[in-house]
Protein backbone atom coordinates (compact mmCIF):
# COMPACT_ATOMS: atom_id res chain seq x y z
CA UNK A 1 0.00 0.00 0.00
CA UNK A 2 1.69 3.27 -1.14
CA UNK A 3 1.72 5.89 1.53
CA UNK A 4 2.94 9.65 1.58
CA UNK A 5 4.67 12.44 4.02
CA UNK A 6 1.05 13.23 4.81
CA UNK A 7 0.25 9.32 6.36
CA UNK A 8 0.77 8.56 9.70
CA UNK A 9 2.30 4.65 8.98
CA UNK A 10 -1.74 3.54 10.22
CA UNK A 11 -4.24 2.95 8.22
CA UNK A 12 -8.11 2.99 8.30
CA UNK A 13 -10.52 0.07 7.14
CA UNK A 14 -14.14 0.04 5.94
CA UNK A 15 -16.12 -3.22 7.36
CA UNK A 16 -19.37 -4.83 5.41
CA UNK A 17 -22.70 -2.71 6.38
CA UNK A 18 -24.59 -4.23 8.91
CA UNK A 19 -21.56 -7.22 9.42
CA UNK A 20 -19.53 -4.94 11.92
CA UNK A 21 -19.02 -8.28 14.47
CA UNK A 22 -18.69 -10.56 11.38
CA UNK A 23 -15.82 -7.53 10.21
CA UNK A 24 -14.76 -7.43 13.67
CA UNK A 25 -13.64 -11.10 14.05
CA UNK A 26 -11.96 -11.54 10.86
CA UNK A 27 -9.58 -8.65 12.37
CA UNK A 28 -8.49 -10.93 14.79
CA UNK A 29 -8.45 -13.70 13.07
CA UNK A 30 -5.78 -11.31 10.94
CA UNK A 31 -3.85 -9.63 13.82
CA UNK A 32 -4.12 -12.43 16.34
CA UNK A 33 -5.70 -9.36 18.70
CA UNK A 34 -7.77 -9.58 21.33
CA UNK A 35 -10.97 -7.22 22.29
CA UNK A 36 -10.91 -4.79 25.13
CA UNK A 37 -12.98 -1.98 26.41
CA UNK A 38 -12.22 1.30 25.11
CA UNK A 39 -11.05 3.86 27.77
CA UNK A 40 -13.62 6.01 26.25
CA UNK A 41 -16.32 3.65 26.43
CA UNK A 42 -17.84 4.17 29.39
CA UNK A 43 -18.36 7.45 28.44
CA UNK A 44 -20.38 6.74 25.68
CA UNK A 45 -24.07 5.67 24.83
CA UNK A 46 -22.44 3.16 22.18
CA UNK A 47 -19.77 0.48 22.46
CA UNK A 48 -16.23 0.94 20.49
CA UNK A 49 -14.41 -1.96 20.80
CA UNK A 50 -11.09 -1.85 20.83
CA UNK A 51 -8.46 -4.57 19.84
CA UNK A 52 -5.14 -4.75 20.76
CA UNK A 53 -3.96 -3.09 17.39
CA UNK A 54 -7.46 -1.63 15.98
CA UNK A 55 -10.30 -0.07 17.09
CA UNK A 56 -13.67 -0.24 15.75
CA UNK A 57 -16.16 2.35 15.07
CA UNK A 58 -19.17 -0.02 14.83
CA UNK A 59 -21.87 2.77 14.30
CA UNK A 60 -20.31 3.54 10.74
CA UNK A 61 -18.59 0.26 10.25
CA UNK A 62 -14.98 1.44 10.09
CA UNK A 63 -11.89 0.76 12.11
CA UNK A 64 -8.18 2.33 13.10
CA UNK A 65 -5.38 -0.33 12.31
CA UNK A 66 -2.50 0.27 14.68
CA UNK A 67 -0.64 -2.98 13.76
CA UNK A 68 2.78 -3.01 12.15
CA UNK A 69 2.96 -3.07 7.98
CA UNK A 70 2.63 -6.84 7.81
CA UNK A 71 -1.12 -6.91 9.74
CA UNK A 72 -1.98 -3.77 7.46
CA UNK A 73 -0.62 -6.40 4.29
CA UNK A 74 -2.77 -9.04 5.25
CA UNK A 75 -5.95 -6.87 5.95
CA UNK A 76 -5.10 -5.60 2.41
CA UNK A 77 -5.11 -9.44 0.96
CA UNK A 78 -8.77 -10.24 3.05
CA UNK A 79 -10.52 -7.40 1.70
CA UNK A 80 -9.72 -7.96 -2.12
CA UNK A 81 -11.58 -11.64 -1.29
CA UNK A 82 -14.76 -12.16 -2.30
CA UNK A 83 -17.48 -12.25 0.75
CA UNK A 84 -15.02 -10.67 2.67
CA UNK A 85 -16.05 -8.93 5.71
CA UNK A 86 -13.60 -6.19 5.55
CA UNK A 87 -13.61 -4.19 2.50
CA UNK A 88 -10.97 -2.03 1.98
CA UNK A 89 -7.98 -0.56 3.70
CA UNK A 90 -6.50 2.41 2.62
CA UNK A 91 -3.49 4.90 4.79
CA UNK A 92 -4.63 6.98 7.62
CA UNK A 93 -4.14 10.36 6.70
CA UNK A 94 -3.03 13.27 8.77
CA UNK A 95 -5.38 16.03 8.87
CA UNK A 96 -4.95 19.73 10.40
CA UNK A 97 -7.55 22.92 10.91
CA UNK A 98 -8.14 24.67 7.87
CA UNK A 99 -7.26 28.39 9.09
CA UNK A 100 -5.21 31.52 8.30
CA UNK A 101 -4.85 35.01 10.40
CA UNK A 102 -6.45 37.67 9.34
CA UNK A 103 -5.13 40.76 8.59
CA UNK A 104 -7.42 42.73 11.12
CA UNK A 105 -6.39 43.82 14.55
CA UNK A 106 -7.70 40.62 17.04
CA UNK A 107 -11.66 40.78 17.97
CA UNK A 108 -11.99 42.81 15.17
CA UNK A 109 -14.51 42.68 12.15
CA UNK A 110 -14.45 45.07 8.98
CA UNK A 111 -17.96 46.66 9.12
CA UNK A 112 -19.19 44.66 11.75
CA UNK A 113 -18.36 47.54 14.97
CA UNK A 114 -21.07 49.23 14.95
CA UNK A 115 -23.74 46.29 13.81
CA UNK A 116 -26.19 43.78 15.57
CA UNK A 117 -24.30 40.92 13.58
CA UNK A 118 -21.63 40.41 11.39
CA UNK A 119 -21.16 40.45 8.04
CA UNK A 120 -21.46 37.34 7.65
CA UNK A 121 -24.52 36.38 9.63
CA UNK A 122 -25.75 39.63 7.24
CA UNK A 123 -25.03 37.57 4.44
CA UNK A 124 -26.28 34.76 4.93
CA UNK A 125 -29.70 36.17 6.11
CA UNK A 126 -29.78 34.42 9.28
CA UNK A 127 -30.40 37.78 11.18
CA UNK A 128 -33.91 37.73 8.93
CA UNK A 129 -34.72 33.95 9.98
CA UNK A 130 -37.07 33.12 12.40
CA UNK A 131 -35.34 29.91 13.15
CA UNK A 132 -32.66 29.23 15.82
CA UNK A 133 -31.97 25.67 15.36
CA UNK A 134 -33.72 24.43 18.00
CA UNK A 135 -34.34 21.01 18.68
CA UNK A 136 -31.53 20.46 16.07
CA UNK A 137 -27.99 18.01 17.18
CA UNK A 138 -25.44 20.02 15.41
CA UNK A 139 -21.71 18.23 15.62
CA UNK A 140 -18.61 20.30 16.03
CA UNK A 141 -15.45 18.02 15.76
CA UNK A 142 -12.66 20.24 15.94
CA UNK A 143 -9.91 21.31 18.70
CA UNK A 144 -12.64 21.16 21.28
CA UNK A 145 -14.22 24.38 22.93
CA UNK A 146 -13.33 26.58 25.70
CA UNK A 147 -15.99 25.35 27.73
CA UNK A 148 -16.28 28.24 30.50
CA UNK A 149 -16.23 31.19 27.72
CA UNK A 150 -18.76 33.75 28.68
CA UNK A 151 -21.23 32.79 25.71
CA UNK A 152 -20.97 29.36 26.31
CA UNK A 153 -20.68 28.52 29.93
CA UNK A 154 -24.18 28.36 30.98
CA UNK A 155 -25.45 26.42 27.99
CA UNK A 156 -26.02 22.29 28.09
CA UNK A 157 -23.34 21.09 25.92
CA UNK A 158 -22.29 17.58 25.18
CA UNK A 159 -19.08 17.05 24.67
CA UNK A 160 -15.63 14.42 24.18
CA UNK A 161 -12.02 14.08 23.50
CA UNK A 162 -10.93 11.40 21.17
CA UNK A 163 -7.63 12.41 21.31
CA UNK A 164 -5.40 10.65 23.28
CA UNK A 165 -4.13 12.24 26.91
CA UNK A 166 -6.45 15.57 25.94
CA UNK A 167 -9.67 17.01 27.67
CA UNK A 168 -12.07 18.80 25.56
CA UNK A 169 -10.64 22.07 26.88
CA UNK A 170 -9.90 24.09 23.37
CA UNK A 171 -6.20 25.51 24.14
CA UNK A 172 -5.88 26.17 20.10
CA UNK A 173 -9.01 28.48 19.44
CA UNK A 174 -10.15 27.24 16.13
CA UNK A 175 -13.02 24.87 17.44
CA UNK A 176 -14.01 27.68 19.67
CA UNK A 177 -14.17 30.01 16.64
CA UNK A 178 -15.51 27.36 14.28
CA UNK A 179 -18.52 26.13 17.53
CA UNK A 180 -19.19 30.00 17.50
CA UNK A 181 -20.26 30.57 14.46
CA UNK A 182 -22.24 27.33 13.75
CA UNK A 183 -24.23 27.73 17.04
CA UNK A 184 -23.34 31.09 19.05
CA UNK A 185 -25.46 32.54 21.15
CA UNK A 186 -28.07 35.15 19.58
CA UNK A 187 -26.69 37.92 22.33
CA UNK A 188 -22.81 37.29 22.90
CA UNK A 189 -21.70 39.74 26.34
CA UNK A 190 -19.97 41.62 24.17
CA UNK A 191 -19.97 42.47 20.52
CA UNK A 192 -22.37 41.75 17.25
CA UNK A 193 -24.24 38.70 16.86
CA UNK A 194 -21.53 35.89 15.23
CA UNK A 195 -23.78 33.08 15.86
CA UNK A 196 -25.81 31.44 12.97
CA UNK A 197 -27.83 28.54 15.03
CA UNK A 198 -27.61 30.01 18.10
CA UNK A 199 -30.48 27.22 20.02
CA UNK A 200 -29.07 24.56 18.36
CA UNK A 201 -28.28 21.53 20.55
CA UNK A 202 -24.11 21.59 20.54
CA UNK A 203 -22.03 18.37 20.58
CA UNK A 204 -18.20 18.92 20.53
CA UNK A 205 -15.87 16.27 19.87
CA UNK A 206 -12.05 16.85 19.92
CA UNK A 207 -10.38 15.19 16.88
CA UNK A 208 -7.34 17.52 17.17
CA UNK A 209 -5.14 18.18 19.15
CA UNK A 210 -4.64 21.55 20.93
CA UNK A 211 -2.17 22.00 17.90
CA UNK A 212 -4.46 21.84 15.48
CA UNK A 213 -3.51 18.59 13.83
CA UNK A 214 -4.43 15.30 13.95
CA UNK A 215 -5.40 11.96 12.21
CA UNK A 216 -8.45 10.28 9.79
CA UNK A 217 -8.70 8.08 13.11
CA UNK A 218 -10.23 10.01 15.48
CA UNK A 219 -11.99 11.94 12.91
CA UNK A 220 -13.89 8.60 11.81
CA UNK A 221 -14.03 8.36 15.63
CA UNK A 222 -15.74 11.43 16.31
CA UNK A 223 -18.17 10.70 13.45
CA UNK A 224 -18.95 8.01 14.80
CA UNK A 225 -20.06 9.42 17.74
CA UNK A 226 -22.18 11.98 16.24
CA UNK A 227 -24.13 9.43 14.04
CA UNK A 228 -24.55 7.13 17.39
CA UNK A 229 -25.76 10.25 19.25
CA UNK A 230 -28.66 11.44 16.54
CA UNK A 231 -26.85 14.26 15.25
CA UNK A 232 -28.45 15.67 12.16
CA UNK A 233 -25.11 18.07 11.05
CA UNK A 234 -21.58 17.51 11.49
CA UNK A 235 -19.16 20.02 10.51
CA UNK A 236 -15.62 19.60 9.55
CA UNK A 237 -13.31 22.36 9.15
CA UNK A 238 -10.34 20.34 8.82
CA UNK A 239 -8.45 18.78 6.12
CA UNK A 240 -5.52 17.09 4.25
CA UNK A 241 -4.36 19.06 0.76
CA UNK A 242 -5.13 16.88 -2.07
CA UNK A 243 -2.86 17.33 -5.28
CA UNK A 244 -3.98 17.09 -8.61
CA UNK A 245 -5.44 14.09 -9.80
CA UNK A 246 -5.63 12.22 -6.50
CA UNK A 247 -8.93 10.48 -6.13
CA UNK A 248 -10.61 11.03 -2.91
CA UNK A 249 -10.94 8.50 -0.01
CA UNK A 250 -13.55 5.76 -0.84
CA UNK A 251 -13.77 4.85 2.79
CA UNK A 252 -15.22 8.50 3.92
CA UNK A 253 -17.06 8.10 0.83
CA UNK A 254 -18.72 4.94 2.27
CA UNK A 255 -18.79 6.42 6.05
CA UNK A 256 -20.44 9.83 4.97
CA UNK A 257 -22.91 7.84 2.81
CA UNK A 258 -23.75 5.66 5.69
CA UNK A 259 -24.26 8.66 7.84
CA UNK A 260 -26.63 9.84 5.18
CA UNK A 261 -28.74 7.03 5.47
CA UNK A 262 -28.55 7.34 9.39
CA UNK A 263 -29.98 10.85 8.82
CA UNK A 264 -26.74 12.89 9.72
CA UNK A 265 -25.51 15.28 6.93
CA UNK A 266 -21.25 15.59 6.95
CA UNK A 267 -19.84 19.79 6.23
CA UNK A 268 -16.44 19.75 5.48
CA UNK A 269 -13.72 22.47 4.25
CA UNK A 270 -12.75 22.78 0.64
CA UNK A 271 -9.16 23.81 1.82
CA UNK A 272 -6.65 26.72 1.78
CA UNK A 273 -4.31 25.87 -0.39
CA UNK A 274 -4.86 28.35 -3.83
CA UNK A 275 -2.84 31.58 -4.65
CA UNK A 276 -5.36 33.40 -6.83
CA UNK A 277 -5.44 34.03 -9.26
CA UNK A 278 -2.41 32.27 -10.38
CA UNK A 279 -3.13 29.01 -8.91
CA UNK A 280 -6.34 26.81 -7.90
CA UNK A 281 -5.78 23.70 -5.40
CA UNK A 282 -7.69 20.77 -5.47
CA UNK A 283 -10.78 20.54 -2.96
CA UNK A 284 -9.13 19.22 0.29
CA UNK A 285 -9.76 15.85 1.74
CA UNK A 286 -12.39 14.53 3.52
CA UNK A 287 -14.64 17.45 1.49
CA UNK A 288 -12.98 16.10 -2.20
CA UNK A 289 -15.97 13.13 -0.69
CA UNK A 290 -18.88 13.86 -3.31
CA UNK A 291 -21.24 12.52 -0.12
CA UNK A 292 -19.97 15.41 1.88
CA UNK A 293 -20.82 19.17 1.33
CA UNK A 294 -17.75 20.92 0.80
CA UNK A 295 -17.95 24.39 1.46
CA UNK A 296 -15.82 27.71 -0.36
CA UNK A 297 -14.98 31.04 1.37
CA UNK A 298 -15.86 34.11 0.08
CA UNK A 299 -14.81 37.63 1.41
CA UNK A 300 -17.53 40.54 2.18
CA UNK A 301 -17.37 41.83 -1.17
CA UNK A 302 -18.78 38.43 -2.60
CA UNK A 303 -15.47 37.38 -4.12
CA UNK A 304 -13.99 34.18 -3.84
CA UNK A 305 -11.05 34.01 -1.16
CA UNK A 306 -7.63 33.93 -2.81
CA UNK A 307 -6.53 30.74 -0.35
CA UNK A 308 -10.10 29.42 -1.21
CA UNK A 309 -9.56 25.87 -3.07
CA UNK A 310 -11.60 25.00 -6.27
CA UNK A 311 -13.17 21.91 -7.98
CA UNK A 312 -11.03 20.93 -10.81
CA UNK A 313 -10.60 17.45 -10.49
CA UNK A 314 -13.30 15.89 -12.75
CA UNK A 315 -13.69 12.72 -10.62
CA UNK A 316 -15.18 13.82 -6.88
CA UNK A 317 -13.49 17.03 -5.29
CA UNK A 318 -16.43 19.46 -6.10
CA UNK A 319 -17.06 22.56 -4.21
CA UNK A 320 -20.98 22.49 -3.46
CA UNK A 321 -21.74 26.26 -1.78
CA UNK A 322 -19.82 28.81 -0.45
CA UNK A 323 -19.87 30.81 2.86
CA UNK A 324 -18.11 33.85 4.65
CA UNK A 325 -14.49 32.74 5.10
CA UNK A 326 -12.39 36.28 5.22
CA UNK A 327 -12.14 37.92 8.17
CA UNK A 328 -14.99 36.22 10.28
CA UNK A 329 -15.37 37.61 13.92
CA UNK A 330 -16.56 34.49 16.47
CA UNK A 331 -15.79 33.40 19.94
CA UNK A 332 -12.41 32.50 20.87
CA UNK A 333 -10.76 30.83 24.51
CA UNK A 334 -10.02 33.43 27.42
CA UNK A 335 -8.90 36.22 27.70
CA UNK A 336 -9.36 37.25 24.37
CA UNK A 337 -13.00 35.56 24.02
CA UNK A 338 -13.11 37.16 20.78
CA UNK A 339 -11.43 37.09 17.67
CA UNK A 340 -11.07 37.65 13.65
CA UNK A 341 -9.54 35.12 11.17
CA UNK A 342 -10.45 33.95 7.99
CA UNK A 343 -10.29 30.13 6.21
CA UNK A 344 -12.51 27.90 4.64
CA UNK A 345 -12.70 26.57 7.96
CA UNK A 346 -14.82 29.49 9.11
CA UNK A 347 -16.98 29.51 6.06
CA UNK A 348 -17.55 25.47 7.20
CA UNK A 349 -19.68 26.18 10.35
CA UNK A 350 -21.99 29.05 8.71
CA UNK A 351 -23.04 26.28 6.29
CA UNK A 352 -23.67 23.67 9.12
CA UNK A 353 -25.50 26.28 11.51
CA UNK A 354 -28.00 27.22 8.02
CA UNK A 355 -28.46 23.43 7.89
CA UNK A 356 -29.34 23.56 11.34
CA UNK A 357 -32.05 26.14 10.77
CA UNK A 358 -33.34 24.18 7.50
CA UNK A 359 -33.06 20.92 9.44
CA UNK A 360 -35.84 22.91 12.11
CA UNK A 361 -38.39 24.36 9.55
CA UNK A 362 -38.96 20.42 8.38
CA UNK A 363 -38.82 17.35 10.10
CA UNK A 364 -38.39 15.73 6.95
CA UNK A 365 -35.16 17.33 5.73
CA UNK A 366 -32.36 15.34 6.75
CA UNK A 367 -29.67 13.48 5.38
CA UNK A 368 -29.44 13.71 1.52
CA UNK A 369 -32.62 15.91 1.90
CA UNK A 370 -31.71 18.52 3.92
CA UNK A 371 -28.03 18.55 1.56
CA UNK A 372 -30.19 19.50 -1.63
CA UNK A 373 -32.30 22.16 0.50
CA UNK A 374 -29.36 23.56 1.39
CA UNK A 375 -27.83 23.68 -1.80
CA UNK A 376 -30.63 24.37 -3.92
CA UNK A 377 -31.71 27.54 -1.75
CA UNK A 378 -28.69 29.50 -2.26
CA UNK A 379 -27.98 32.77 -3.56
CA UNK A 380 -26.31 32.56 -7.17
CA UNK A 381 -23.33 34.41 -7.58
CA UNK A 382 -21.41 36.00 -10.55
CA UNK A 383 -18.76 33.52 -10.03
CA UNK A 384 -17.57 30.00 -11.82
CA UNK A 385 -19.30 26.83 -10.05
CA UNK A 386 -15.77 25.85 -10.47
CA UNK A 387 -15.29 28.04 -7.17
CA UNK A 388 -18.78 28.43 -5.01
CA UNK A 389 -20.47 25.82 -5.95
CA UNK A 390 -24.41 26.94 -5.93
CA UNK A 391 -23.66 30.53 -4.54
CA UNK A 392 -23.72 31.67 -1.34
CA UNK A 393 -25.07 29.24 1.68
CA UNK A 394 -29.12 31.69 2.62
CA UNK A 395 -31.15 30.62 5.49
CA UNK A 396 -34.82 30.04 5.41
CA UNK A 397 -36.74 33.38 6.21
CA UNK A 398 -40.04 32.66 7.91
CA UNK A 399 -42.26 29.95 8.87
CA UNK A 400 -45.06 30.61 6.90
CA UNK A 401 -42.41 29.98 3.35
CA UNK A 402 -43.40 26.89 1.72
CA UNK A 403 -41.56 24.35 3.37
CA UNK A 404 -39.22 26.22 5.36
CA UNK A 405 -37.45 27.60 2.20
CA UNK A 406 -38.08 31.03 1.95
CA UNK A 407 -34.46 32.94 1.21
CA UNK A 408 -33.21 35.15 3.60
CA UNK A 409 -32.25 39.04 2.49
Amino acid sequence: MAESANTTGRYIVLLRHGRTEDGIRDLQRITGASIVKSENTTDRQYTTLELNCAIVFDHIGAALIRCEVAAGNAIQTASQQAQSNILMIEPERSVRAIAIPSNLPAGTAQGDSDAQATWGVRACGVDHSDYTGKGIRLAVLDTGLDVQHQDFAQRQIESRSFVSGAQVQDENGHGTHCAGIAAGILKPVAGPRYGVAGQAQLYIGKVLGNDGSGGDGSVLDGIDWAVGEGCEIISLSLGSPAKEGDSYSQIFEEVAKRALAAGTLIIAAAGNESQRPDYIAPVSHPANCPSIVAVAAIDEHMAVAPFSSGGVQNDGGQVDIAAPGVDVLSSWPSPENYNTISGTSMATPFVAGVAALFAQSDPAARGSILRDRIVQNARPLPLPQRDVGRGLVQAPGHPAAVNGQGMGS
